[in-house]
């Protein structure tokens, strides 16, 4: 496994694989990686076997412009040795580990804002965070020069956000999407379940619970009113959950939905737990 520090060295390394006739998937994180990570990787490997051969570049790289405030950047957990470790078991063939000078070059005026998907839903609470998530991955997309990339549907805003990114920009990235990895408990994970207390861990799978219900509600034949007010019934039984939002939007663009859906739509939560902001996800079908 190829350790890259600096973009030079990584686009020398893609230079090199595409020169050899190899496909590039990237698996862009931040660290502190989990069984959920390493399935974004198990997934890269599975594209690249199925299109001709390539190789797996997994990114590090805590990105300052995604977070509204200095303390949550400073409390994010950085694991760099253990992270190396599990990126060699799961087979990854390069990891890419710059540092913030190297993304963000000095007197840098760049941004990439994708207009209506950055301001509604996690938008609004995180301002800016899809301003800095949508720049960092262009600059990702650019140094591994990647012929696709895998990102998990936890963060279904993001997965969204991208897609219509690389579609605008006529970026020739292939968007692989991920389903959300569970803990036993049907707790999705996230790098953020390690700042958890044990009190809010254990109150935390009452996100997966009021997903199932939404679901159910859903191929019942359920409102979009009635499957929120469902939603909503089961998070109350948790009181040390406080709610932040509770969104329902078409599952294909994230466009506001009413009545009773004749399409699949998407049931996105935002929960707190202490000083952890946990989302979560479901697609829900109805029943037609």
């Amino acid at each position: 496994m190829e350790i890259c520090r600096d973009t030079a060295s990584m686009m020398a390394l893609s230079d090199r694989w595409h020169a050899e006739g190899q496909r590039v998937v990237l698996v862009a994180t931040m660290g502190a990686l989990h069984e959920g990570h390493l399935t974004l990787v198990s997934h890269a490997q599975d594209w690249a076997q199925r299109n001709g051969g390539g190789r797996v570049v997994t990114s590090i790289f805590v990105n300052p412009t995604q977070f509204g405030e200095a303390e949550d950047l400073a409390k994010y957990p950085r694991t760099e040795e253990a992270d190396l470790a599990l990126l060699g078991q799961a087979g990854a063939d390069a990891v890419f580990l710059p540092g913030v000078q190297d993304i963000y070059l000095p007197g840098a005026q760049t941004v990439v804002d994708v207009s209506r998907l950055s301001m509604v839903l996690m938008g609004k609470l995180r301002p800016g965070h899809f301003r800095g998530v949508a720049t960092v991955v262009t600059k990702l997309f650019n140094i591994t020069d990647c012929d696709a990339a895998t990102f998990g549907e936890k963060d279904y805003q993001q997965l969204t956000l991208i897609r219509q990114m690389v579609r605008d920009l006529n970026a020739r990235v292939q968007i692989i999407p991920v389903p959300t990895v569970r803990e036993a408990d049907g707790l999705a994970m996230s790098s953020r379940n390690q700042r958890l207390a044990p009190e809010d861990r254990a109150a935390a799978p009452v996100l997966n619970r009021a997903l199932d219900r939404a679901e159910a509600l859903a191929a019942e034949g359920a409102t979009i009113a009635a499957i929120r007010r469902g939603v909503a019934e089961i998070l109350a039984t948790e009181p040390r959950g406080v709610v932040q939002s509770i969104d329902i939007r078409n599952a294909a663009d994230l466009s506001a939905v009413a009545g009773k859906p004749d399409q699949p739509v998407v049931v996105l939560l935002a929960v707190r737990f202490g000083g952890v902001l946990l989302i979560d996800q479901r697609v829900a079908s109805p029943s037609i």
